[in-house]
């Protein structure tokens, strides 16, 4: 196999130096560790102290976390779960190489990652900081298996991350990479730039609902690459911001039928809000999947992996050179022990901070699929009635069109939404993107002495709570709206659970009544938001 020797000679050169240091690095503190080892979005404002979304690296039980579509903060189980894989790799590192020990956890974590999705050994997971980082990943892999570099088709590029548009033409989509090197933002990655072709789900007559021709879309996409004697990535969702799915599992049949070994697909379900059998099913097909511990099941933002099908390694043999820029996303240890070769040009650098948020999200996920599946449904289903409920009730939220989620059996419990995205209305009309980002802010901060009004009133104001962030709206004939986002994460589920019934329900009762009052907080806001000087 010939994978070319780019980088080897500096890689051993790493001298027993090198791993004390990465030794001493272990004992930062545990909250910077946290944050270490991603791009900016994890960077600290100097003031609150919270990230871009809102959260801090150590547990806030006193935030309400309604934002698993976006980011939550961290639990105190998942924090002390980062706390204890520090002192345990510490005790491992005495008798082995920091790297060495690193390396074995990180594969027990990947054992522990299938088990958890009830996947078979032969499923690959490769680590990475994000999911936008994964999204690279998947292009460095398509590009083995398809022998060609292909043109990448994003379904619901309005409703995927932000970062890919980026990395959807193997561009930097940040200007700093999560081992610490500055790059331009949007420059090419050298061997990676290719082109792309955004499929937008949101219907551009109504700027609220979502478009009813997505597969047709996404065949005429398809079928133009293909004419032109390119090959083809296609990022399909499931599910997007607003949970939303494209294309249609018929779509995907007659792609596969028509086209094979012509289309790659991988499934952008970073959001993690569908169910392992239709996970496993993905696969099955030969379909790479993107996935995160940070959205759906709570973990601290950000942790990403790809989750890589059957055979598919056995394309790395065709690989004949790595470019020098692709190094920057990938260490040693975030590819499978199996593929050796190409682990060996790449890295000993480990990733503590990547390594520490996938260890927290573990640990919510193995939470979550402690909980007995009739009660997650059960819960989700109850959750999902309430909160339909209580929007429709409100007279400053309006409530988006719910379409596509899947009633199929592999679904599990996510034949239930688990979004609930809505706009701001005052007076009848949508509020601006700045005042929904007003909102949004305000929410998480106590909002008592600003608000003002009654006792009850001023109480409302000062719980804080987090929400999805707003996602723009183009619209058809008028400006830009935004809607914000009630999301069902795992924790919610978690928090419920208990073998008593009643005391479960009454657990149920009380994250609905904390949903309440997010809601009557968000129409206080508004009322401050309208009375405050232009």
């Amino acid at each position: 196999m010939s994978i070319g020797a780019s980088r080897l000679s500096d890689i051993e050169r790493a001298s027993e130096g090198g791993s004390r240091d990465r030794l001493r690095d272990l004992f930062t503190p545990l909250d910077t560790l946290l944050i270490s080892g991603g791009d900016g979005r994890l960077a600290l404002g100097p003031k609150e102290r919270v990230n871009a979304y809102g959260c801090a690296p150590s547990p806030e039980p006193e935030i309400w976390n309604f934002a698993s579509s976006t980011a939550s903060t961290i639990s105190q189980g998942a924090y002390d779960r980062a706390a204890l894989a520090r002192e345990e790799l510490v005790h491992k590192s005495l008798f082995d190489e920091v790297e060495i020990a690193f390396d074995r956890r990180c594969e027990d974590m990947r054992d522990e990652l299938r088990g958890h999705f009830q996947l078979p050994p032969r499923v690959d997971v490769v680590f990475s900081p994000s999911g936008t980082d994964s999204q690279l990943h998947a292009l460095f892999l398509a590009r083995a298996v398809l022998g060609a570099q292909p043109v990448t088709i994003v379904v619901g590029a309005d409703q995927t991350g932000s970062g890919t548009v980026h990395t959807a033409r193997g561009h930097h989509f940040s200007t700093m990479t999560a081992s610490g090197f500055a790059v331009r933002k949007d420059a090419a990655i050298a061997g990676l730039a290719g082109e792309s072709i955004a499929v937008p789900l949101l219907d551009a007559a109504s700027g609220l609902a979502m478009r009813t021709d997505a597969d047709a879309a996404v065949m005429r996409a398809i079928e133009d690459s293909l004419a032109q004697g390119r090959r083809v990535l296609l990022q399909v969702m499931d599910s997007s911001k607003f949970g939303w799915c494209a294309p249609s599992a018929a779509c995907l049949d007659e792609i596969a039928r028509r086209w094979p070994r012509k289309v790659q697909v991988v499934v952008d379900a970073c959001q993690a809000r569908l169910g392992r059998p239709r996970l496993r099913s993905y696969l099955d097909r030969g379909y790479m999947v993107l996935t995160t511990g940070s959205k759906f099941f709570g973990g601290p933002a950000f942790s990403g992996a790809l989750l890589v099908p059957k055979g598919m390694s056995r394309a790395l043999d065709r690989i004949e050179g790595i470019a020098p820029d692709f190094f920057d996303y990938a260490g040693r240890s975030d590819w499978p022990m199996a593929w050796r070769a190409l682990r060996s040009c790449f890295e000993r650098r480990p990733n503590f901070g990547q390594w520490l948020r996938w260890e927290a999200a573990l640990a919510e996920i193995g939470s979550y699929y402690a909980v007995p599946g009739a009660f997650r449904a059960k819960v989700i289903t109850e959750l999902a009635t309430g909160i339909d409920s209580m929007i429709a009730l409100s007279p400053s939220l309006r409530a988006m069109p719910a379409t596509c989620y899947s009633a199929d059996a592999d679904n599990e419990e996510f034949v239930q939404r688990t979004v609930f995205p809505f706009t701001l209305l005052r007076n009848g009309k949508p509020v601006s993107i700045a005042d929904n980002s007003t909102v949004h802010r305000a929410l998480a901060q106590d909002m008592s002495d600003d608000v003002g009004g009654s006792p009850a009133d001023r109480q409302v104001a000062a719980r804080r709570g987090l929400v999805g962030q707003p996602v723009r709206l183009e619209q058809p004939d008028g400006a830009p709206q935004a809607a914000l986002r009630l999301s069902i994460g795992a924790r919610l589920v978690t928090d419920a659970w208990s073998a008593d019934g009643a005391q479960a329900q009454r657990n149920v009762q009380h994250i609905l009544d904390r949903i309440a009052q997010v809601l009557v907080k968000i129409e206080l806001l508004l009322d401050r938001t309208a009375a405050a000087p232009a």
